[in-house]
């Protein structure tokens, strides 16, 4: 009897890779839509926030843009006229310690007051501290926290007749410098002496919350602002 002969087919080579199935089946099918449905959850709600935390521009001030900005809250250039004089503005001031509201006075300021406008209706103050609190004032505005700070130009003086007393809003300034873009004070009591000898651009009253402008201290932040057209 002849001896069978070796096979002269090529030895198949063997891979450690297991064999890829060739139809995922209906547990595959099922965690890959569950982790979809998690992703698109993940992502709604992170437009929400966003949506959310973003400050409301009312309709009334729809052209109130602000300048070409250079950094978080920096601009290249004072901000471009929206308001008008005849507007009726007043604005929430939201603290750590409550609300404060604010009677604007374009009629006495426009400039300060279109600038104040535009930065609050765009989310500028939202978040900085009250970096100074005296028995007769408290001021913020500052994006350094610490009275230095500004949004990258000054305004122009802006002297009015109005009297300056508890509850008045005015712009800050260096002595002998120019008056701040951003940095706002509140009256909360007479001012020392026999009052200011510069012009602090006057633009605003308060109207409610003097009690918490009282409590405010250097611990306190602006939470928002909103604007108020009527």
């Amino acid at each position: 009897m002849s001896q069978a002969r070796p096979s002269r087919r090529p030895t198949p080579i063997v891979t450690d890779e297991p064999d890829l199935p060739v139809v995922w089946n209906r547990q595959t099918w099922t965690a890959l839509l569950v982790m979809a449905v998690l992703i698109a959850v993940v992502i709604g709600s992170g437009v929400l926030i966003k949506r959310a935390i973003e400050p409301v521009v009312p309709s009334a001030l729809a052209s109130c843009k602000t300048s070409t900005q250079t950094g978080p809250h920096e601009f290249i250039a004072p901000q471009p006229m929206c308001i008008t004089a005849a507007q009726k503005l007043t604005a929430t001031v939201t603290t750590s310690q409550g609300d404060v509201v604010v009677q604007l006075h374009p009629e006495i300021a426009p400039v300060t007051v279109n600038n104040f406008v535009v930065l609050a209706a765009h989310g500028y103050y939202n978040g900085l501290l009250f970096w100074k609190a005296e028995d007769w004032v408290v001021q913020g505005g500052d994006p350094r926290g610490n009275g230095t700070g500004g949004p990258g130009y000054n305004l122009p003086d802006e002297p009015s007749n109005e009297a300056w007393d508890v509850g008045a809003l005015g712009m800050a300034r260096v002595p002998g410098g120019p008056i701040n873009g951003s940095q706002f004070f509140i009256e909360k009591a007479a001012w020392p002496g026999s009052g200011p000898t510069a012009v602090y651009n006057r633009f605003g009253t308060v109207i409610s919350g003097m009690d918490k402008v009282q409590a405010i201290g250097v611990t306190d932040t602006i939470n928002s602002i909103t604007i108020k057209v009527s």
